[in-house]
C-alpha cells in the first residue's frame, strides 16, 4: 500500500511586510497536520518566490500580506508563475485584504483568501479537499 505524497506549500512574505507571527502559525499549523512546507522568509521578490516554488516541485504558493501591496505583488506573482509553466500551482493569499480586493484576487486566478482570525483547521481542510479533488 502506498500513501500518497504530501502536499507542498511554499509559504512567502513578499515585498517589504515583516511581520511574520501570523505565517510562521500558519506554516506549524500546516507541517503539523503532515503538510510539507517551505518557508521562504520575509522580503522576497516576486521573482524569487516563483523560483522557490519551481525548485521545490510545489503544489501550493500561500502569500502573506499585511502591507497594503496585494494589489501590485499578487498579480506579478501570478504572472511569473504563468511564464513559468507553474499553472498547476495554486496560490493562497492570506494577510489583511479588503473584502473589494478580495474578489479582483479571486477573478485574478488567486484559490482562496484567508483573512485575519482564519482558523488554522480550515486553511489545512481547504488544502486537504482540494488536494483529493485534483487540486488548484
Amino acid at each position: 500500500m502506498t500513501s500518497a505524497a504530501p502536499i507542498r506549500v511554499v509559504l512567502a512574505k513578499v515585498g517589504l511586510d515583516g511581520h511574520d507571527r501570523g505565517i510562521k502559525v500558519v506554516a506549524r499549523a500546516l507541517r503539523d497536520a503532515g503538510l510539507h512546507v517551505i518557508y521562504a522568509g520575509l522580503w522576497q521578490t516576486p521573482e524569487a518566490v516563483v523560483r522557490t516554488v519551481a525548485d521545490e516541485d510545489a503544489d501550493w504558493l500561500g502569500l502573506s500580506l499585511l502591507s497594503g501591496a496585494h494589489m501590485t505583488l499578487v498579480p506579478r506573482v501570478l504572472q511569473l508563475l504563468r511564464e513559468a509553466g507553474l499553472d498547476n500551482v495554486g496560490v493562497l493569499v492570506g494577510g489583511i485584504v479588503p473584502e473589494a480586493d478580495v474578489t479582483k484576487l479571486l477573478d485574478m486566478g488567486v484559490a482562496r483568501v484567508f483573512g485575519p482570525g482564519t482558523s488554522l483547521p480550515d486553511i489545512v481542510a481547504f488544502l486537504r479537499q482540494r488536494a483529493e479533488a485534483g487540486h488548484a
